[in-house]
C-alpha cells in the first residue's frame, strides 16, 4: 500500500435519473405443434439374478398320542370242516399248524370226500383222500425256502355197464373187478425272495416231482424245473421271464414206455397307464425237437371309468395230455393211452366292468387246437365200461359271460359258457362240454352269521353209442343246498345238504 501511487480524482454531476424504455412492437404468434405419436411396442428385458435364500426350518415337535386299537383275536392252530350228504356222502377238510412263527411256518392238511349210490346203480361210488404237509423257512437275508409233501388216493368204479340191459336181464360184477385206484406221491421244493429286494427284483427257482400208479402195472413219473425272474420299473411296469422244463415218463409194462418232454421260454413285459394296460410277450416252446412260438399279447382300455373296460388278446401254449392230466378230467379212462401235447392258439376279445352294483364280464374267443383230446367208449367186451383217449384237430368258438351282484343280504352270481366245435376227422367232440351253466345264490342274516347257499350247475355234451351212432346227453345237473352258521368270526361249522 505504501508503494502505490496516488490515483487521479474527477467529479461527476448528475442531472437526472436514467430511465430505460423499449419501443412498442407487434407480437409475433408462433403456434406450437405436437410431435408424432410413437405406436411401436417396446419390450423390456429384466435380468433378475438368482439368489439362494437360507431359510431355517426347525424340526417339528411331534408328540405321541395313544390310540385305542381293536383287541387282537386269538389265533387258532387247527381248522376242521366236516359234513355229510345224500346219497351216502361224507366230506372232511382239516388243517393244523405245527409251527406258526415269523421265520418258520409248518402245517398239515387232510381232505376226504366220498359218496355211494350203489343202491340205485350198481358200483356207482367214489372215494378221494389226500394228506399233505408244507413248510416255509425265512432267513435274515430275505431268502425263503418252501417244501411240500403230499399223498393222494383216488378210488373210482367203472359203473354203467348194466344201464341198458333189457328187462329181465341181470348183470352183476363185484366191485373189486371194476375198481380203479390212483395213487399219487408229490414232492416239491422252491427257493424265492421272502422280502422285497433293493432293485425291485423278484426271483424263484423250484422243482416238482411226482410218481403215479393205478391198479394195473401202469406208472407215470414227472419232473418239472422252473426258474422265474421279475423286475419292476417305476413300481408299475413288470418284466417277467420264465424258464420251464417239464419231463414225463409213462409206462404200462417194464418193456413199453412213452416220454413227453416240453421246454418253455416265456418273456413278457406289461406297461400300465392311467387308462390302458398293454402286455407284450411270447411263449417259445419246444417238444420232440419241434419249436413253436406262441403270442402272449393283451391290450385293455378303460373306456368309461369303472363302468366299461374293453380288452383284446392272443395267447397259446402246449397242453400236456399225460396220464395224470387225462385221468384228472376223466377218471374212467383205460390204463393204456397215448400221451400227446395239444397245441393251441387262442384269440379273444371282450368287455368287463361294473354298473349299478352289477359286476360283469363277457368274452368271445376263437381257438385253433391241434391234437385235441377226446374220449370214446372202448368196444372190447372185457373193457366195455372204460374210455379211450383219441386225438383230433378242432376249431372252437367260445362265448362266455359272468355277472355278479349284491342286493341287500342276497349275493347272486351266474356264469355261462358255450363251445361250438368244428372237428377235422371225428363226427363230434366226444365227451367235451358244449354248454356249461353255473348259478349261485347266498342269503346272509343275523349279522352275517347265518348263511343259506344254493348252487346249480349244468353241463351238456355229446357222446357216441356203441352201435356207432352219435347221441346227445340229456345233461348233467347238480344242485347243492347248504346252511352255514358262524359261532365266532374265525370259526365256521358247516352243515351241507347235497342233492344230485
Amino acid at each position: 500500500m505504501l508503494a502505490q501511487k496516488d490515483l487521479p480524482t474527477e467529479s461527476v454531476e448528475i442531472i437526472r435519473n436514467f430511465d430505460a424504455r423499449l419501443l412498442d412492437s407487434e407480437k409475433i404468434d408462433i403456434p406450437p405443434s405436437l410431435p408424432p405419436i410413437d405406436t411401436t411396442t417396446k419390450r423390456q428385458r429384466y435380468n433378475i439374478p438368482a439368489k439362494t435364500l437360507s431359510i431355517p426350518y426347525p424340526p417339528p415337535r411331534i408328540r405321541p398320542l395313544a390310540l385305542q386299537t381293536d383287541p387282537q383275536s386269538e389265533a387258532y392252530k387247527g381248522y376242521l370242516k366236516a359234513g355229510g350228504g345224500f346219497p351216502n356222502s361224507f366230506y372232511t377238510d382239516a388243517a393244523y399248524h405245527v409251527f406258526a412263527q415269523e421265520k418258520m411256518n409248518v402245517g398239515l392238511n387232510f381232505n376226504h370226500h366220498s359218496a355211494s349210490n350203489s343202491s340205485n346203480l350198481e358200483n356207482q361210488r367214489f372215494a378221494y383222500s389226500k394228506v399233505a404237509g408244507e413248510g416255509t423257512f425265512y432267513n435274515e437275508q430275505g431268502l425263503a425256502v418252501n417244501g411240500k409233501l403230499a399223498y393222494t388216493s383216488d378210488n373210482v368204479f367203472f359203473y354203467g355197464y348194466n344201464a341198458e340191459l333189457e328187462e329181465g336181464d341181470t348183470t352183476s360184477i363185484p366191485k373189486e373187478q371194476v375198481k380203479q385206484t390212483f395213487s399219487i406221491f408229490d414232492v416239491s421244493a422252491k427257493v424265492f425272495n421272502g422280502t422285497r429286494t433293493a432293485g425291485d427284483i423278484n426271483y424263484s427257482a423250484g422243482v416238482d416231482f411226482y410218481t403215479m400208479g393205478d391198479a394195473s402195472p401202469t406208472t407215470e413219473t414227472g419232473f418239472k424245473l422252473g426258474v422265474t425272474g421279475e423286475k419292476w420299473f417305476a413300481n408299475a411296469h413288470p418284466f417277467r421271464l420264465n424258464l420251464i422244463t417239464d419231463f414225463t415218463r409213462y409206462s404200462t409194462t417194464t418193456d413199453s414206455s412213452q416220454r413227453l418232454n416240453n421246454y418253455f421260454l416265456q418273456p413278457n413285459f406289461t406297461y400300465r397307464a392311467q387308462n390302458f394296460r398293454i402286455k407284450v410277450g411270447a411263449n417259445i416252446a419246444s417238444s420232440d425237437d419241434e419249436f413253436s412260438i406262441f403270442p402272449d399279447l393283451e391290450l385293455s382300455a378303460n373306456v368309461i371309468e369303472s363302468i366299461l373296460t374293453i380288452f383284446v388278446g392272443a395267447d397259446g401254449d402246449l397242453k400236456k395230455n399225460n396220464f395224470r392230466n387225462l385221468t384228472n378230467y376223466n377218471p374212467f379212462l383205460s390204463s393204456r393211452v397215448v400221451i400227446k401235447n395239444t397245441r393251441y392258439n387262442n384269440y379273444y376279445v371282450g368287455a368287463k366292468g361294473s354298473i349299478q352294483g352289477i359286476t360283469y364280464r363277457g368274452e368271445f374267443a376263437y381257438k385253433d387246437a391241434q391234437d385235441l383230446a377226446l374220449f370214446l367208449d372202448t368196444l372190447e367186451a372185457n373193457d366195455q365200461y372204460r374210455f379211450n383217449a383219441i386225438y383230433d384237430d378242432a376249431r372252437i368258438l367260445n362265448i362266455k359271460g359272468t355277472v355278479e351282484t349284491v342286493v341287500e343280504d342276497f349275493k347272486i352270481a351266474a356264469t355261462l359258457s358255450q363251445n361250438i366245435y368244428t372237428m377235422e376227422v371225428q363226427e363230434k367232440p366226444w365227451h367235451l362240454p358244449a354248454l356249461e351253466v353255473n348259478i349261485g345264490l347266498q342269503y346272509a342274516t343275523l349279522e352275517n352269521k347265518l348263511r343259506f347257499k344254493a348252487i346249480y350247475s349244468f353241463k351238456w355234451s355229446t357222446l357216441p353209442r356203441r352201435k356207432g351212432e352219435a347221441n346227445t346227453l340229456n345233461g348233467l345237473f347238480d344242485v347243492n343246498l347248504g346252511v352255514e352258521y358262524l359261532l365266532q368270526k374265525i370259526s365256521e361249522p358247516l352243515l351241507t345238504f347235497t342233492i344230485y
